[in-house]
């Protein structure tokens, strides 16, 4: 058997792998190298954001058994998407739909932040206090469920190869971890990395409290789609060490760090980043 079908045979453990790697390696820098001080204890927010994610790894396993892998795999053997009406060499399939499938996150972050009931979805993982390595696994189930669908309708739209999707599933929760984790790393380093790769520094932004800072910086795995959409910003105001982590809604700990609390966010009241932009920005109309 190939090398590839041995990846694609052994996805599950090769994701598993990848996952707790980096895991690990994050964590470690997190220690050695911490860029912000914790401002809310980390064995409860780890207790809490960890509960969560093991909670949507069981339900995704029960739902989807087979997962995204298994739609790709299906949807070639029936020779759908656009990808399979054309004589490709393998490579390139592989590149150009793990490419569209980042594209595809990209807009679908959008719309979780502009479309309202969606955003009471999303704002459990804004609703983090702190931003460090365990943020990276922190999204409400119905926002995973969510997602796996939007995954599913690409991949048939693309006929991505399963290939493709292994590699972009691997490198989507690999970079969670990365983008989310609290390291300090040097400015030059940074911005040399931000042409490839959203680095922390460029996606804490995307946490910050203030509504403008939030609605920015959503990418997960490539730049490029915030410069090209206008959706870029280099720095939080207040710089990284100072700048408010979470949401003006949901300051109480309880309910923003442990699991239940957590889980209930999506059904009780709070502000969009969109509704407060507006509402500044009507303040400062009316100011000037």
């Amino acid at each position: 058997m190939t090398v590839t079908g041995q990846v694609v045979m052994h996805e599950g453990f090769v994701r598993l792998g990848f996952f707790a790697g980096v895991l690990s390696v994050m964590a470690l820098w997190e220690l050695s190298a911490p860029l912000r001080k914790s401002r809310i204890s980390k064995g409860r927010r780890w207790l809490g954001n960890f509960a969560i994610l093991i909670l949507n790894s069981i339900i995704v396993r029960v739902l989807f058994p087979t997962a995204a892998l298994g739609v790709a795999m299906f949807a070639g053997s029936e020779g759908w998407g656009v990808f399979n009406y054309f004589s490709l060499p393998p490579w390139i399939s592989v590149v150009l739909c793990i490419v569209a499938l980042d594209v595809t996150i990209y807009y679908q972050h959008v719309l979780l932040h502009a479309v309202p009931v969606l955003w009471r979805v999303h704002r459990m993982h804004h609703a983090d206090q702190d931003f460090d390595v365990s943020t990276g696994g922190r999204f409400h189930p119905l926002e995973i469920l969510l997602s796996m669908l939007i995954k599913f309708a690409a991949i048939v739209i693309l006929g991505a190869p399963a290939l493709a999707v292994v590699i972009f599933e691997v490198v989507l929760s690999a970079t969670s971890l990365f983008n989310h984790s609290n390291v300090r790393i040097a400015t030059r380093v940074d911005r040399m990395l931000r042409l490839l790769l959203v680095t922390p520094d460029m996606h804490r932004v995307h946490h910050s409290i203030e509504p403008d800072e939030t609605d920015s910086n959503f990418g997960f795995n490539l730049p490029w789609w915030d410069r090209l959409f206008g959706t870029y910003r280099a720095q939080p105001r207040a710089g990284h060490e100072n700048m408010e982590i979470g949401q003006r809604s949901f300051r109480d700990v309880k309910q923003c760090q442990d699991l239940l609390g957590m889980l209930a966010i999506p059904f009780v009241a709070g502000e969009s980043p969109l509704a407060e932009r507006a509402e500044q920005s009507d303040a400062n109309k009316e100011r000037s």
